[in-house]
């Protein structure tokens, strides 16, 4: 009998360990953007790192969630575009965690003085020696994920990927609006795969690139998750671009004054198999109607009042994926398609 227990105790104890996990981080820097990734194989990809401000707060969150994901490095530092709201908390978080790799679309594009001239030439400073301009088509080499940069420079894939191709149905009569010659424009967006699973970013890209993305042709094929672009500001959210994409969830990374404008948000809720919006804030300008369920929104207060909650997703190598809100714990698991 004690021969068969110790048998027994022996085959639990050596059972094949679970596959690693992706995890995504959407942290709340009030309406800009960071998001953090930590991969099966432990490497790390921060995109953006939201406002620079005289108490670091922004930089400190990504820190803070940084420690909590098990990360005391960013092997990989993507900066979408070179506006305040996605570089500006670099000068801070450079002294907070140690970064290897900065990934861009390339130069800047816009020459006025301030701010973001400041926060670009200091990019300058850290990223010399480390810095990779991306073109679309290349790849962001993180080890078992498949990266392909989607959109970069005001450039976009030549040809369809994931599934991708003729979008008749939707491209017939789009409504196009002036073009940008902003920054916002040259963005540089990524399509993740991890096994079934899709994840699409595209940094603040406007509402004629996207449109370029998914007409004639969706380039990108239909996806599981999806960062919503630009946080859900009208700048952004071409119909045909979205409904194309056909997401199963949208994570809007929003801040309590901007984006998550009604319509944007009206764009989502008629995506054909959308099953949930999740928020990173409230939108207090819009009503009840135009915010998803308040279990599913991490940060409901005013900005100076907002305690910095995130929403976090666990991707498993078999495509099952589960979105939790850090306020209150709520979570909800879905499968890739």
């Amino acid at each position: 009998m004690l021969r068969l227990v110790t048998l027994l105790l022996g085959c639990v104890l050596f059972l094949p360990a679970a596959p690693p996990n992706l995890e995504i981080y959407w942290i709340d820097v009030e309406g800009g953007a960071a998001t953090l990734l930590v991969t099966p194989a432990g490497e790390s990809l921060l995109d953006d790192t939201g406002w620079r401000r005289d108490d670091q707060r922004d930089a400190k969150r990504i820190q803070q969630v940084a420690q909590r994901a098990g990360v005391k490095k960013l092997d990989y530092l993507v900066i979408s575009h070179f506006h305040a709201d996605h570089l500006g908390g670099l000068a801070a978080l450079s002294s907070l965690l140690p970064i290897g790799k900065f990934i861009d679309h390339g130069d800047r594009v816009e020459t006025r003085p301030g701010p973001d001239a400041d926060n670009y030439a200091n990019y300058l400073k850290l990223a010399a020696g480390k810095r990779l301009s991306l073109k679309p088509g290349d790849k962001i080499p993180l080890k078992g994920l498949d990266v392909t940069v989607v959109a970069s420079h005001g450039e976009r894939l030549a040809k369809a990927i994931n599934g991708g191709g003729p979008n008749d149905a939707l491209c017939k009569s789009p409504v196009l609006k002036n073009t940008d010659p902003s920054e916002n424009a040259r963005s540089i967006g990524f399509l993740l795969s991890l096994g079934k699973f899709q994840f699409l970013d595209l940094g603040d890209l406007s509402w004629n690139k996207e449109h370029e993305i998914s007409c004639p042709q969706n380039l990108v094929g239909k996806i599981d998750l999806y960062q919503v672009t630009h946080h859900g500001m009208d700048m952004s959210g071409a119909p045909q671009h979205v409904w194309a994409l056909q997401p199963q969830v949208a994570i809007m990374n929003n801040g309590p004054e901007k984006g998550g404008t009604p319509g944007f948000y009206e764009v989502l809720q008629k995506s054909p198999g959308l099953q949930d919006i999740w928020q990173v804030h409230q939108a207090l300008g819009a009503d009840k109607d135009h915010n998803t369920a308040e279990p599913r929104i991490a940060n409901l207060e005013p900005e100076d009042q907002c305690k910095g909650h995130y929403l976090k997703a666990v991707v498993e190598p078999g495509g099952r994926y589960t979105i939790t809100n850090s306020r209150n714990g709520v979570s909800k698991t879905y499968t890739a398609r």
